[in-house]
């Protein structure tokens, strides 16, 4: 397999997951790892998640904004881990973009609350999973 095939079926799993897992670098430097709503992707360049403001995983991404974020196909054993930084975005233009009916259960003042954030993941390099074989590649 070809990287180019391998960033193909990669962009497959990022396109057909619900939920994703974001991994962060806790307090005392160990991985911290927590489910995700796959909210929006352009590619497999950019993922953006929402969470709240208040939460631990925006805390550790104040300290260290390096994560990793993994897609993965239970029935065919396929993975794809992205690796990069993400960018904290508490901008209007951002909530809106990500705002679903149903969402004000988790922020209950609206697109405007305080406590809602937008985290934009930048990959930068990929790492794609399948058939006993693992593709590495960068991502311009």
């Amino acid at each position: 397999m070809e990287e180019q095939e391998a960033m193909t079926e990669g962009l497959q799993l990022v396109e057909g997951s619900k939920v994703c897992l974001l991994g962060t670098n806790g307090e005392d430097g160990f991985p911290n790892i927590k489910a995700m709503m796959n909210a929006k992707h352009e590619g497999i360049r950019k993922i953006w998640f929402s969470t709240n403001t208040s939460s631990r995983r925006v805390q550790q991404l104040i300290r260290d904004n390096r994560a990793c974020v993994y897609h993965v196909d239970e029935e065919n054993f396929k993975g794809l881990m992205l690796t990069g930084t993400i960018q904290i975005l508490n901008d209007l233009e951002s909530r809106r973009m990500l705002w679903s009916d149903g969402d004000e259960r988790y922020y209950p003042l609206g697109v405007e609350d305080p406590d809602y954030t937008v985290l934009c993941f930048r990959a930068q390099k990929g790492n794609y999973y399948h058939r006993l074989k693992n593709i590495t590649f960068d991502i311009d």
